[in-house]
């Protein structure tokens, strides 16, 4: 085959560096933005703060120094003067420490500003593995009773419960521990059971509650029927068998609520009472209020702050006292900045323009609730704005709003419609909040079905499959109306 050369003429879609950035920057969540600047200021010298973000944190450090200086010397003007060069002997005892002598100067010097700032520190999160081998450490156990009680401890999941059964547990720690017995792990179970919080290292809900009926006091009403309960009725309880109950109690049916309240006030997960998480606070991006008769959008100004040129480094680049390869790298550093800062713009702008569009779609939300949200889809809000879908999709993900109803995702406005027999349409949004009311008005005793709920809502114009509503009765963790039934 002979090779020969030959040109074509074509065209090709490339991002440019600057689309690139600006792309990036809008998908990022308001956290992750915060890093990027931060990032941006420390590795591009032409980036700076303007003078009104330098005089808020000038302003705040100043603050905090005039207050810690201020309650220094309050405390130094309370306290009485010492003088202690007068009162030194001549003469020490040998055996004699500074303590003896002077017993206060310590706890003064220890409570004085300068240790203040220990009090402010974050402690960690405690894990309840955590609170478990701090109880274990109180107990005077062998190194071996010891290990298999750390092995124990390790096991237990998330919820409490041990997360593997003894036999595996014992099958572990053969190869670990000479001359193992199945006896010596369920002996260790059985203390990690007594430690708090009541019923943890459970196998099963049902050993869970037990637990925590057998460490309550014996005068506690009903309990020993409690107990019978747990042990061999949960299956009746879930499936509201009053008849059954009753013969496994021994109890009448007016008696049956007092001993299924008592099984009710336990915790099925004893974790929750003590692990500790970090908080996750929600800033929103945007802030909807109502001014006179119109609302109106404006950004978040505290989460992103402003930048600018450093002019000083900018006028450097046409300075003769720099070298050649100087001002090559100021130009590049100059020109990411101004690059930097022009997609900072478009993003704010660009978010701006979406919240003011879905705002505006869905006045009824704002000022009626959820019941009056309208169908909304990308695509409409796209060619209101002049964007492509895929734009509108980073901006409404990760982005809230803050509105007088709530903090919500820019998603949330958006949902698929459902027809009416009117002709209109219904969102999804609209119906699960006509579903939560209808829930929360019913009786505990006897509940709506998926087909009653059917029925209620065609009162209302809105048709709607079974099959649908049991979809969004359990995207709203909502259960069968034969599990939401309540005998007491």
């Amino acid at each position: 085959m002979k090779q020969k050369l030959q040109l074509r003429i074509g065209q090709q879609l490339n991002l440019t560096p600057q689309l690139q950035q600006a792309i990036r920057l809008l998908q990022l969540s308001t956290l992750e933005l915060q890093h990027e600047i931060q990032d941006a200021l420390d590795s591009n010298m032409m980036l700076e703060l303007t003078e009104e973000e330098r005089e808020v944190e000038s302003d705040t450090t100043t603050t905090e120094i005039l207050n810690s200086a201020s309650d220094t010397q309050e405390q130094q003007e309370s306290e009485p003067e010492q003088d202690f060069g007068d009162n030194i002997p001549d003469d020490l005892p040998v055996d004699a420490s500074w303590d003896s002598v002077y017993p206060d100067s310590v706890n003064q010097a220890a409570s004085s500003g300068d240790f203040q700032e220990l009090d402010y520190q974050r402690s960690s999160s405690l894990t309840l593995r955590d609170h478990l081998l701090w109880q274990l450490e109180f107990l005077h156990l062998s190194e071996r009773d010891l290990a298999i009680a750390t092995a124990i401890i390790y096991t237990i999941n998330d919820d409490g419960y041990l997360g593997l059964s003894v036999d595996e547990i014992f099958n572990g720690l053969q190869g670990q521990i000479d001359e193992l017995e199945s006896d010596e792990v369920s002996a260790a179970l059985c203390i990690i059971q007594s430690f708090d919080p009541p019923g943890v290292g459970a196998r099963n809900l049902a050993e869970c509650l037990r637990i925590q009926l057998e460490q309550l006091p014996m005068t506690i009403p009903w309990r020993n029927e409690a107990l019978r309960l747990v042990i061999g009725g949960l299956d009746y309880l879930a499936a509201n068998k009053v008849n059954s109950l009753q013969r496994l109690l021994g109890v009448s049916k007016q008696q049956l609520p007092e001993v299924i309240s008592l099984v009710r006030s336990l915790n099925p997960t004893p974790s929750s009472l003590i692990v500790t998480t970090e908080p996750e606070y929600v800033v929103p991006d945007v802030i909807v209020c109502k001014v006179g008769d119109q609302w109106t959008v404006r950004l978040n100004a505290s989460l992103t702050p402003r930048l600018r040129i450093n002019s000083t480094y900018s006028k450097m680049i046409s300075s003769d006292k720099s070298s050649r390869e100087d001002r090559s790298c100021m130009r590049t550093h100059l020109q990411e900045a101004r690059w930097f800062i022009k997609s900072l713009e478009n993003r704010n702008d660009t978010i701006l323009r979406v919240a003011r569009s879905v705002v505006e779609k869905q006045q009824d939300f704002f000022e009626k609730g959820p019941k009056f949200m309208k169908p909304l889809i990308l695509r409409t809000i796209a060619e209101e704005v002049g964007m492509h879908e895929s734009t509108i999709s980073r901006v409404t993900t990760n982005k809230y709003m803050d509105t007088p109803n709530g903090i919500f995702e820019f998603k949330y406005f958006f949902s698929s419609h459902v027809a009416m027999e009117d002709g209109a349409e219904c969102s999804s949004t609209a119906i699960k909040a006509f579903l939560k009311e209808l829930i929360d008005q019913e009786d505990s005793s006897k509940p709506l079905s998926d087909s009653k709920l059917v029925e209620l809502l065609k009162q209302r114009n809105i048709i709607v499959a079974r099959r649908t509503i049991a979809k969004y009765r359990e995207m709203m963790g909502v259960l069968p109306s034969g599990k939401r039934k309540r005998i007491i």
